[in-house]
């Protein structure tokens, strides 16, 4: 059995993008025994699972609110780590955890490995890039999410090999499709707008709930229903603040509110909602929509960073300076129910065709034998 070593600076039961495609390739190779390749996570301590619970080795550190302080931590731990079980390749998931592996790489130079960059170029401060450039010109390959970011990082920087490797969602929730919960029959039913993530500025919250408004300027009848996040303090205020807008817009008896659902709740949520939303003003990939795509959901949403790759098809994009195309094309997919019921197939088969677990995997295995 071959060996790679994924580091992280989250803990691996964090939610999150990156923790959660890791443990994706992880389970894949641990479920797949015939691939040669055995997992080990290099991670802060987790939050509530325990490590024997996961079907591959999780190795831990301390984790503290001091950043100067974790950057020491993470330093001995991946030094200790790593020399402990000599891997064959190294595979580094988070920007910090690159920056950290440039303070010991010249002790680790025998070891390959790679980068996944699971953000876009752009979003990288200069100070981060001053240290992450360096460590990457070392690294036998640079992995983005999609064709978007490899261009970026082809035309602004001089690291080379490039690949892209579309990210996945969790197969545990999302992998199967249930007919039965689909919720769009019947009388009962009344055309349904779904929005979901967390409360941060790249979601454009406000925007949303103008979007919101125009639309019930060009469709009168329709029901919102929402999943927010929290994180940060003052997240719950901004929270009511949204509900109390879409009620505002759409009357409190056509709003249903939902706060930090898990993943399962999540996989059932997407069945109740005929067209996901999306108002981001930065996406680098766009796991949600992804997720609404395995449910028959149509997804609208603005054309920013990786999205028009993920969405395939320039009539579902809209941009904010131009709202109207996004309202117009929600409106007439609710007004033309074969027209929906076209989109949602649109969509999952593009999810089953490019996004699956399945696939995200083999990618890997297939970059892995590459490099090994």
């Amino acid at each position: 059995m071959k060996k790679i070593v994924y580091l992280t600076e989250y803990p691996i039961d964090l939610p999150g993008g990156a923790q959660m495609s890791t443990l994706s390739i992880c389970e894949g190779l641990a479920g797949h025994k015939e691939y040669g390749y055995e997992p080990v996570v290099i991670c802060p301590e987790l939050l509530g699972e325990k490590t024997e619970d996961y079907p591959f080795r999780i190795l831990t550190y301390p984790m503290t609110e001091n950043r100067v302080r974790n950057l020491f931590l993470r330093i001995e731990a991946f030094k200790k780590y790593i020399m402990q079980e000599n891997p064959d390749l190294v595979h580094i998931e988070m920007s910090e955890s690159l920056i950290t592996y440039g303070f010991i790489q010249r002790k680790m130079k025998d070891i390959r490995f790679i980068y996944t960059d699971r953000g876009l170029l752009f979003g990288y401060r200069k100070r981060s890039r001053l240290f992450m450039f360096p460590v990457l010109k070392k690294s036998h390959m640079l992995v983005t999410t999609t064709k978007f970011n490899e261009e970026l990082w082809r035309k602004e920087t001089s690291i080379r090999p490039l690949t892209v490797i579309p990210n996945t969602i969790s197969t545990k929730y999302f992998g199967t499709y249930d007919e039965s919960k689909r919720q769009d029959e019947g009388l009962a039913h009344k055309f349904t707008v779904g929005l979901a993530g967390r409360i941060c500025v790249e979601k454009d919250w406000d925007f949303a709930v103008d979007f919101v408004k125009k639309l019930k300027e060009v469709l009168p009848d329709f029901r919102v229903d929402i999943v927010l996040s929290t994180f940060e303090r003052g997240d719950e205020e901004k929270t009511e603040e949204i509900f109390r807008e879409l009620s505002g817009t759409v009357g409190e008896e056509n709003l249903s509110t939902h706060l930090n659902l898990s993943q399962k709740e999540m996989a059932d949520y997407y069945y109740g909602i005929d067209v996901f939303l999306m108002t981001s003003c930065f996406e680098s990939f766009g796991k949600a929509a992804v997720e609404a795509m395995s449910r028959k959901c149509a997804v609208v949403s603005t054309a920013v960073g990786g999205l028009p790759e993920v969405i395939g098809d320039d009539r579902y994009l809209y941009t904010k300076e131009d709202p109207g195309k996004g309202t117009g094309c929600i409106r007439e997919l609710a007004e033309d129910p074969v027209k929906l019921k076209e989109a949602g197939e649109y969509f999952y088969q593009r999810y089953r065709s490019l996004y699956s677990e399945d696939i995200y995997i083999e990618n890997h295995r297939r970059l892995y034998d590459e490099i090994i």
